[in-house]
């Protein structure tokens, strides 16, 4: 439900107007430098209200420890964060009540919870909650680091335009919200995480991705256009016993398996749900359709604030799978 992993695992909670969210983490290695500061730099990434085409909500987020630090370093207790939500207009939210916004978790909530679920800014539903896997990730990246493997992500495409500008103006021009793709390498992986079948790389890294809200695809390597291309021209040619090969259309994962090149997949991100644009929808009290304007502060474009998310859940489930590997490795 909301929890993920098996030896550094996660328990994500709380809503996007409640007191707060956070998340604990069980498996975090004893003794890592844990401070506020550490988190910044990620944390910033994926605030909005930086960026052009960002919500004007800005929360502070900065990150507090309830437990499993002391003195600065990991106990190995649980390690539990939260962030506070100190920038709410829950009033906003008062019309999606009668009217479930289209594209949002409105409806389903109110039928699979029977009315009792917290409304405001989607509640638990809310990417308010990606703040706290981004905590997560900085966490992970860290374990990661001490063995030389990078996590990065970057976003080649907004609004179907390469120029990021371009493609943020497009929403702006049609009073409108826009989606985009977003790539992810993870780089100094050895040969051998991952199983096959139900725990393959592929299947851990899915998983995690399609908890971020609005995430509505993802390929590994050459992905789809490995539906054009001949077996010949798609296998990856072995160079040495280090795993090298010619190609990577495999995207660093074979049979569930990593074979020690980098392994690479592309996201796509939906346009925001939230638009500036007059909608319809069922009015559920009156059972009748209705046209009506959503309120509140959203992003014209989410995939603005994705990559770092991205980012921290490749990390969270690497971090995973390295435990896996060697239950007794060490930070």
């Amino acid at each position: 439900m909301n929890t993920f992993g098996t030896i550094f695992r996660m328990h994500i909670f709380g809503e996007s107007h409640g007191p707060a969210v956070g998340i604990i983490i069980d498996g975090c290695p004893t003794g890592m430098d844990i401070h506020a500061d550490m988190f910044t730099t990620d944390l910033e990434r994926r605030k909005g209200g930086i960026l052009k085409g960002t919500t004007p909500r800005s929360e502070p987020d900065v990150p507090i420890f309830l437990s499993g630090v002391f003195n600065n370093k990991t106990t190995g207790a649980p390690l539990t964060i939260i962030f506070e939500n100190t920038n709410t207009r829950s009033k906003d939210y008062e019309m999606q009540r009668e009217i479930p916004r289209p594209g949002h978790a409105d409806f389903v909530a109110q039928k699979k919870y029977k009315g009792m679920q917290d409304y405001r800014g989607g509640g638990h539903f809310s990417g308010r909650l990606t703040v706290a896997l981004v905590a997560a990730g900085v966490i992970a990246k860290k374990i990661l680091a001490k063995r030389n493997i990078i996590c990065s992500s970057n976003i080649i495409e907004i609004g179907g335009e390469t120029d990021m500008d371009k493609g943020l103006q497009k929403a702006i021009d049609a009073k409108d919200s826009v989606g985009g793709i977003i790539t992810c390498h993870i780089t100094g992986l050895p040969i051998g995480l991952g199983e096959p079948f139900f725990n393959s790389v592929e299947s851990l890294i899915s998983h995690l991705v399609f908890s971020i809200p609005a995430i509505k695809g993802i390929e590994f390597g050459a992905g789809f256009s490995a539906a054009k291309m001949f077996g010949s021209e798609h296998n990856d040619a072995l160079e040495n016993k280090e795993g090298k090969t010619t190609s990577n259309h495999a995207g660093g994962i074979v049979g569930g398996i990593t074979n020690g090149n980098e392994v690479n997949f592309k996201v796509v991100v939906k346009p925001t749900s939230s638009t500036p644009k007059k909608q319809t929808s069922l009015n559920v009290v009156t059972n009748k359709p209705e046209e009506f304007s959503i309120k509140g502060r959203h992003d014209l474009c989410i995939a603005l604030r994705v990559p770092v998310v991205l980012e921290a859940v490749a990390a969270c489930v690497m971090a995973d799978l390295l435990f896996l590997n060697d239950q007794q490795l060490n930070y």
